[in-house]
């Protein structure tokens, strides 16, 4: 979107709009956070003396007058050309791979200097307890800093070392690992998955056997948005999540953007199954000890486990409390690595040096440059003259107002953390910045203000406000059409219990029961029946229950359905069938 015209993008590149849109908010989408296209100033504006015309190879135009050349024997010898007076004596053999760099160590530095008042300015705007951010320039750590608290209502400080859940920030440093692996033997980002793990499969053959690390990793396998992710919530593991792919409904094979952790998650683990060894042992081996990255794991029982570690909130009654956890183990890759604002800033520096970091080689060049590369459109654009965003390899690729390419990812979990990264490549700076709390937009205020004081000296747009609004609307259209939590009037009454107890199969749930307790109804749903859901009677045959987990909708409907005999024969969750696989069939 624009900072001072119309919206050419649209927030995040989640995909379907819902809780989903939030669950992940992998990241604040360069459409959004730059200025209208063509904003720059031209030569002819500047007062700069135009060109004579010529063609892009330097060949004169056609239609000016030049005089003829007397017939020579020897064919003639070009003329020398004087750079301070023929202007394609100083023309570029082609055009530059990227623009110049515009920021000076000056405008960065004021733009530091500034950057203590705008993280207390959004922690007190928002009341998000912590958070630590990080900025790298030019190869070196220009500024490291954690402020608020660990626990709300607790003493423990955020420092540069506190570690933060990274929820979807996790996604370009397990790019980072792949690209590394990529630039040895056996494993390439074009290697079909089941060359890697043979059990791995969609709904379509076809796309079973061609599908890509890279189209997981860019998110186009045409697997729907979010896929699998609640089956998380009802507590499955990943061995079943992965396994019940194959029953998702597929949109065009790399022709459709949708946003799936567990897509992700299945081409990172056939690259550690390729290597031997697991995930969490492929990114400490591959990334994490190659950088002294000595407090980031992609295990959640190392994060457990941490003394100096930042617990997840969310607002209940508009104060923040310690939030339930959330353990993301099932898709690490894709969102469960725990990092510290220290560690980033050396694995911003390895992305920002092309894959070397401390003079040392650690990733190949080209096989990190990919994941730079857009590989699909993730946000069209919304008007004429807006700029389109993009998806790379774990990464949302846009380019700015002045072409620069511009690297970032959003990780959010709705149970209390919120991340963010933004580089600029051609300048070589980067920024991150890790919270505590459920997405409000507090990292993504700071690092677009940042970025802001660096190219503009001020801000542009009141990132806050426009954060909050976003977040906000997303959360409300994340809730159900219906009003659950308003029966109609003239509702018709509800059959007997009986009529609704007993076992509802489906083949990609599991199992549905409804019980009766204690006077009313009780649905369950998960392994072995986790999950429990009391049922309030809305309608008719129409029940409601409140949503739980990460994915967490609000109220959401439970419709039973009779057979031609009359009786109860199957029941659609609402909030299971996005992609038609909510009915369950009674036994």
């Amino acid at each position: 979107m624009s900072s001072s015209c119309g919206a050419s993008g649209r927030f995040g590149v989640v995909g379907a709009s819902g809780v989903w849109g939030r669950a992940v908010v992998v990241a604040v989408a360069g459409v959004l956070l730059s200025a209208c296209a063509g904003s720059g100033t031209t030569a002819r504006q500047a007062g700069a003396r135009p060109s004579p015309p010529v063609h892009a190879l330097g060949a004169p135009v056609a239609g000016t007058t030049t005089l003829p050349t007397p017939p020579q024997t020897n064919p003639p010898t070009p003329p020398q050309t004087d750079p301070q007076t023929d202007p394609r004596g100083s023309l570029p053999a082609e055009p530059p791979a990227q623009p110049p760099p515009s920021l000076t160590p000056a405008r960065v530095d004021a733009a530091v200097a500034r950057l203590d008042g705008v993280v207390r300015d959004t922690l007190a705007r928002t009341g998000v307890p912590g958070m630590s951010v990080a900025v790298v320039y030019r190869d070196r750590v220009a500024y490291l800093k954690g402020f608020g608290v660990r626990r709300a209502g607790s003493p423990g400080a955020v420092g540069p070392d506190t570690l933060f859940q990274l929820a979807s920030l996790s996604k370009p440093l397990a790019s980072t690992v792949v690209a590394a692996v990529a630039g040895q033997r056996g494993v390439a980002w074009d290697d079909p998955v089941v060359e890697h793990d043979p059990g791995f499969a969609l709904a379509d053959p076809w796309v079973t056997r061609h599908v890509t690390l890279a189209d997981l990793f860019a998110h186009r396998s045409g697997l729907p948005d979010h896929a699998g992710d609640l089956l998380e919530d009802l507590g499955y593991r990943r061995g079943y999540i992965l396994r019940h792919l194959r029953d998702e409904p597929l949109a065009p094979f790399r022709a459709t953007y949708a946003y799936t952790n567990f897509g992700f998650t299945a081409a990172a683990l056939a690259v550690a199954r390729a290597r031997g060894v697991t995930w969490a042992e492929l990114s400490a081996r591959t990334l994490y000890e190659p950088l002294g990255m000595t407090a980031t794991t992609s295990r959640f029982a190392a994060y457990r486990r941490a003394p100096d570690r930042a617990v997840t909130h969310v607002r209940v009654g508009g104060r923040w409390e310690a939030g339930p956890v959330r353990d993301p183990q099932a898709q690490s890759p894709a969102g469960g690595a725990a990092s510290t604002a220290r560690d980033l800033a050396a694995w911003m520096r390895l992305q920002l040096g092309g894959g070397v970091f401390d003079g040392r080689r650690v990733v190949g060049r080209a096989e990190l440059a990919r994941t730079h590369l857009p590989h699909i459109v993730s946000s069209p654009p919304r008007a004429p003259y807006g700029r389109a965003g993009f998806y790379g390899l774990g990464w949302n690729v846009d380019y700015d107002e002045l072409g620069r390419l511009r690297l970032g990812h959003s990780g959010a979990f709705e149970l209390g953390a919120a991340t963010a990264v933004t580089l600029l490549p051609s300048e070589g700076l980067g920024i991150v910045a890790l919270t505590n709390g459920q997405p409000v937009g507090a990292p993504e205020t700071v690092t677009a203000t940042f970025l802001d004081l660096a190219q503009h000296g001020r801000p542009t747009v009141d990132w806050p406000a426009f954060f909050g609004k976003v977040f906000a609307g997303m959360e409300e259209r994340a809730r159900a059409g219906t009003d659950y939590a308003r029966p109609p009037v003239d509702a018709a009454p509800a059959r007997r219990p009986a009529a609704y107890t007993g076992t509802y199969a489906n083949g990609y749930h599991g199992p549905l029961t409804v019980t009766r307790e204690g006077g009313g109804l009780v649905m369950r749903l998960g392994p072995h029946g986790v999950r429990r859901f009391p049922l309030r009677h809305h309608a008719g045959d129409t029940f409601a229950f409140e949503t739980r987990g990460e994915n967490a909708s609000g109220l959401s409907g439970v419709r039973f359905a009779a057979g031609t005999g009359g009786a109860i024969t199957r029941v659609t969750v609402e909030s299971l069938d996005r992609t038609g696989l909510g009915t369950f069939t009674r036994r």
